[in-house]
């Protein structure tokens, strides 16, 4: 009979042995010299990200929990990502493919000897597995950050997967309406949820309607061919002064050619898909689009209300579709594919009310800044989110195609600048509902 300890143990090791595999995938598909590129300054070369995945895990994970001896205390310097902008990473004294390679691996057979004899209780580190399902989780984000290099760097197609599969080809509404009222927001008894997703607490929506699926290709070029980009009207000020300093006529990898927008996907150039969600978009873009529309972007609360909130039962559940973790049939996550599902596809994966793609595919801009919950409390260390608080970020919520379910939950919090347009992001769009709308009770 399996205990519960040995339970979260094998939960923890598979979520560490799934993480490992693709990062061995994302950097074993290219020679050494692509390893060692900047691809782009707005990110790290690919070998960066791979011994800094190392390294997390040695600190956290050898040197915290198992309290080992340090491996490589001499390179905790040169992948501290707050002590080293990613523009500067190729001047720093980076392990070579073959020793970070090499690192990873020495850490990760030491990591599993310790998940094997370590208590997995006793402190909120270690109760549940969390600084294990922690690790699993930033190795993963880093995986996605890989997988943004590879859809930045030049040359040939090296990955492939098959393709999402086909929308159900039923009739959807435009959009749904979200009944006002009160909701749970947040968690505090998801395991390995990560500090800005605690605690859980009550919040207050009014009724808003919610766009049934996220915003797709086929609408966005709709807004680009009725002067979007040339119309001020529609955008903040610094949007603006984006759109003007960097001539943006639309999402980025996308170009017109004749009369057909094609666009750049994992080295291979292809064209614009019309139903599947828009991708690559800022969140200058996105909220620019929805001024355009008549609407506007969800707040945080209103997307996760809409994600989370049971009204049948009062409840807040942890996916759209219920306690259930997710499968191939809900949702659009792990790299299985390299692109977004059809708008309005994973019927099995929508919500009470029935909004649909609300988890994977793409990351969905909310109209929100990056603030803390009432109550929150940095854990394990403050760099994680306490110093992104404020203003300058946004949030995004949901997770994309290159999001792995340990990453990605109905309360999980993404954030970035809303310059930003290299990372696996769409939306999708509101509007209040009125004095009249009905009320949850």
């Amino acid at each position: 009979m399996t205990t519960d300890s040995e339970s979260l143990r094998e939960r923890a090791a598979a979520a560490l042995l799934a993480a490992r595999d693709r990062t061995r995938l994302l950097t074993t598909c290219v020679e050494d010299p692509e390893l060692v590129a900047q691809h782009s300054p707005l990110m790290s070369p690919l070998v960066w990200d791979l011994a800094h995945i190392g390294n997390q895990e040695e600190q956290w994970l050898l040197r915290t929990v198992g309290g080992r001896d340090a491996l490589r205390p001499d390179i905790d310097s040169v992948y501290d990502a707050f002590e080293h902008p990613r523009a500067e990473r190729p001047t720093l004294p980076l392990l070579g493919p073959a020793e970070a390679h090499g690192y990873v691996a020495e850490v990760r057979g030491r990591v599993l000897d310790i998940l094997e004899r370590t208590p997995l209780h006793g402190g909120p580190l270690l109760d549940s597995g969390f600084a294990f399902g922690m690790i699993a989780q930033h190795e993963q984000q880093h995986d996605e950050t890989m997988l943004i290099t590879h859809q930045l760097r030049q040359g040939p197609a090296v990955l492939t997967a098959p393709e999402p599969p086909a929308a159900p080809g039923i009739s959807l509404p435009s959009e749904v309406l979200i009944p006002g009222g009160p909701f749970t927001m947040g968690t505090s008894t998801e395991p390995w949820a990560l500090d800005n997703e605690r605690p859980a607490h009550r919040r207050e929506v009014a009724a808003f309607l919610l766009d049934t699926a996220p915003v797709g290709n086929g609408a966005y070029q709709r807004f680009i061919e009725d002067g979007g980009y040339e119309d001020p009207r529609w955008w903040a000020p610094e949007g603006w002064a984006q759109v003007r300093e960097h001539r943006l006529r639309a999402p980025l990898f996308w170009r017109r050619e004749g009369n057909q927008w094609l666009r750049r996907r994992f080295g291979v150039t292809e064209p614009v898909p019309p139903d599947e969600p828009v991708l690559h978009v800022s969140w200058y873009e996105a909220d620019a689009y929805a001024r355009w529309a008549g609407r506007r972007l969800p707040t945080e609360a209103e997307w996760e209300k809409a994600a989370r909130h049971d009204p049948a039962t009062g409840r807040a559940m942890r996916y759209p579709w219920g306690d259930e973790d997710p499968t191939p049939v809900h949702a659009n996550l792990g790299q299985r594919h390299l692109r977004p599902a059809p708008v309005g596809s994973y019927p099995e994966g929508q919500s009470p009310l029935g909004v649909h793609q609300l988890i994977g595919d793409v990351w969905e801009w909310t109209a929100s800044d990056f603030l803390p919950y009432p109550g929150f409390a940095a854990f394990p260390y403050r760099e994680y989110s306490e110093v992104f608080f404020g203003s300058a970020y946004k949030v995004l919520r949901g997770g994309s195609f290159a999001v792995d379910p340990v990453a990605c939950r109905g309360t999980f919090r993404n954030w970035d600048l809303p310059i930003r347009r290299q990372i696996f992001a769409g939306f999708r769009t509101a509007r209040d509902a009125g004095p009249d709308a009905p009320s949850t009770l």
